[in-house]
């Protein structure tokens, strides 16, 4: 069992932020969970204040508890304190709602929205009193699944979760909660489980497929099993239209300040830019919006049932909605909502500028653009079409607004990138602070750089990652660029993009060493003051690994992937055309302007970018 609530309140002051533990926010859902047919723990593997300002969780935790049959409730990762708390008083882990252990539910279901958090989520499984390994977990244990981003590239992970839901979660997790209720009813095994489950569009069960290495590649092929094949390409889940799709509309208030404190509507879902670099521009296709007058109808829901005092209007990209101005103006200006609207990313443009503006932005709080790349070649490379001037013109806007600060987000490490590329960043910031001063203006210009870290699933992933010691020497050329008053720069951790690389690219020949170095003790290692290098170097030569093989090669063309029986909808030869452009610094244009990029996704999954209003959008090319 898990702690009491008098024995837990004894114990909390000893940890930082007992609130992380106490549950009982406003618009939390708590049912009996023996008066259910499924007890889902919601598990987010980082901690309390990251995990509750995540959008993806509080709709999949409101559709699930909007389910008669079905409880769920949430679990984060204890902070290092209240992890040896636990250990040394000898509790599981528990729920934040009922505080029962995490052992105890039906289903455990993981966000992975980072390769960062893998150890957390081993972590939580241990301290849950989970058997880590699937393959140890008999009918008692509860099933663990994991959906996000991640995994559409899971295999360092497929030895530790049972099943992976692929894609777009709204209709995916009702149907696998339905799943797992009749199997419980019928009393079936452990295994018949699992295959009705990889019957499901959109799971993945890994145990259900053989890894098979040659020159080609690592590939899973289904095994076998007594006439039972599981299919050999498992496509993600794909919601066709968000227009009527389930939102929270009562959300729950954290009681201490979560990372996004306010409001959040989604807007649309996909990109149409198509960042060569950028993950979710590929996974979250195609575009779907909202009406103009669901996003005003969903905000000011959230609003009335939260107290917020300001909404964000969510998406990849929200300056590209189609009816941004009109949306801002309903809650602005036309029925004032009575709180502050924001957008979490602007393009890199006048307008971006100018909404800012509408939206009462406070220019002592400074304006983020992200040109991401300093040089028009580099810009052209990861098909960001912006040009200089427009970067330009938008720091001009700016400044005549009223801005003096001015955050620039760019990358470094970039396929092709030169010496010069690199000192380009520095030029365009210098040649934006000079605007500013022009302008009688004390301008700040901070520089903030992260390293390139290639992704699967992109037209990039056969691109290697720029080692440690040379992305230093890039920040430090750099560094020695941006001095003066008026220029900042702030850079990412180099070790920690090399470490993500690994996993973002690996194979399930990493399950071991994931494993050793959870064992070793390594725990939050997205955050730079909790990662342990040292631990990790020793996981991988313990278990035979070389780092460098994963993060530092580039791949041939007809690389088998260790993720290529997991179908995102965009095509692997789109992906490669998309890479031999770049090479050639040709852009692509966005298919919302009506023209067909031929990714696949339309034709081959059956859906179509969905644009507000009754705009139309393009007329896909199968055959492409």
């Amino acid at each position: 069992m898990g702690p009491s609530w008098d024995d837990l309140k004894r114990q909390l002051g000893k940890v930082e932020k007992p609130a992380r533990y106490v549950g009982g926010e406003l618009g939390a859902v708590r049912k009996d969970l023996a008066s259910v047919d499924v007890a889902f723990a919601l598990a987010f593997p980082d901690v309390y204040e990251v995990g509750v300002s995540h959008l993806g969780s509080l709709i999949i935790y409101s559709i699930l508890n909007s389910l008669d049959f079905v409880a769920c409730e949430r679990v984060y990762m204890p902070w290092t304190d209240m992890e040896q708390l636990l250990k040394d008083k000898g509790w599981p882990l528990f729920s934040i709602e009922s505080r029962v252990p995490l052992a105890s539910f039906d289903i455990v279901g993981f966000s992975l929205q980072y390769e960062l958090t893998y150890t957390n989520i081993l972590a939580m499984l241990d301290l849950g009193g989970i058997p880590l390994r699937a393959e140890d977990r008999g009918d008692s244990h509860p099933l663990v699944i994991a959906g996000g981003p991640c995994a559409m590239a899971p295999e360092p992970l497929a030895d530790f979760v049972d099943a992976f839901a692929l894609g777009d979660g709204e209709e995916l997790v009702v149907d696998i909660v339905r799943v797992y209720r009749d199997w419980k009813k019928e009393g079936a095994s452990r295994r018949e489980l699992l295959k009705r489950l990889a019957g499901v569009e959109g799971v993945y069960v890994p145990s259900l497929y053989e890894v098979v290495r040659d020159e080609t590649g690592t590939r899973a092929v289904p095994k076998d099993l007594d006439g039972f094949r599981a299919p050999p390409v498992v496509r993600r889940r794909v919601l066709k239209s968000l227009e009527d799709a389930p939102y929270p509309d009562k959300p729950f208030i954290p009681l201490i300040p979560p990372i996004h404190d306010r409001a959040m509507v989604e807007i649309f879902r996909g990109c149409g830019q198509g960042c060569r670099f950028c993950q979710a521009g590929m996974l979250y296709r195609p575009v779907r919006e909202r009406e103009p007058e669901t996003v005003d109808k969903l905000a000011r829901e959230v609003l009335k049932h939260s107290g917020y005092d300001e909404v964000s209007l969510v998406s990849l990209s929200s300056a590209d909605y189609g009816f941004i101005k009109e949306a801002v103006s309903r809650l602005l200006r036309k029925d004032p909502c009575g709180a502050r609207v924001s957008l979490p990313s602007l393009r890199v443009d006048s307008f971006s500028v100018g909404l800012a503006e509408m939206l009462g932005s406070s220019a002592t709080s400074g304006l983020t653009l992200a040109p991401e790349a300093g040089s028009q070649r580099m810009r052209d490379a990861i098909n960001k079409r912006v040009t200089e001037e427009e970067v330009l013109e938008a720091a001009e806007s700016a400044f005549s607004a009223g801005y003096s600060h001015i955050k620039l987000y760019f990358m470094i490490g970039l396929p092709g990138e030169t010496d010069e590329d690199v000192l380009d960043i520095a030029r365009l910031a210098s040649r934006i602070r000079e605007i500013g001063r022009k302008m009688g203006k004390r301008p700040t210009v901070v520089v903030s750089v992260s390293g390139f870290v290639p992704k699967p699933h992109t037209p990039f992933q056969w691109e290697p990652a720029v080692p440690p010691d040379e992305l230093k020497r890039r920040q430090r050329l750099l560094r020695n660029a941006l001095r003066g008053p008026g220029l900042e720069f702030r850079y990412h951790d180099a070790e920690l993009s090399a470490l993500e690389a690994v996993f973002a690219r690996g194979d399930r020949r990493l399950g071991a060493a994931l494993e050793a170095a959870f064992r070793k003790g390594c725990r939050f290692d997205a955050w730079p003051d909790q990662v342990r290098f040292e631990a990790w170097a020793e996981a991988f030569r313990e278990t035979g690994i070389d780092p460098a093989g994963y993060a530092y090669r580039e791949r041939p063309r007809d690389e088998v992937f260790p993720w290529d029986h997991l179908s995102s909808g965009v095509r692997k030869a789109f992906l490669w055309r998309e890479r031999e452009k770049s090479r050639e610094a040709l852009t692509t244009w966005d298919c919302r302007e009506g023209r067909c990029t031929g990714c696949g996704i339309c034709g081959d999954f059956g859906v179509a970018v969905r644009l507000a209003g009754g705009r139309k959008g393009p007329s896909f090319e199968a055959g492409r």
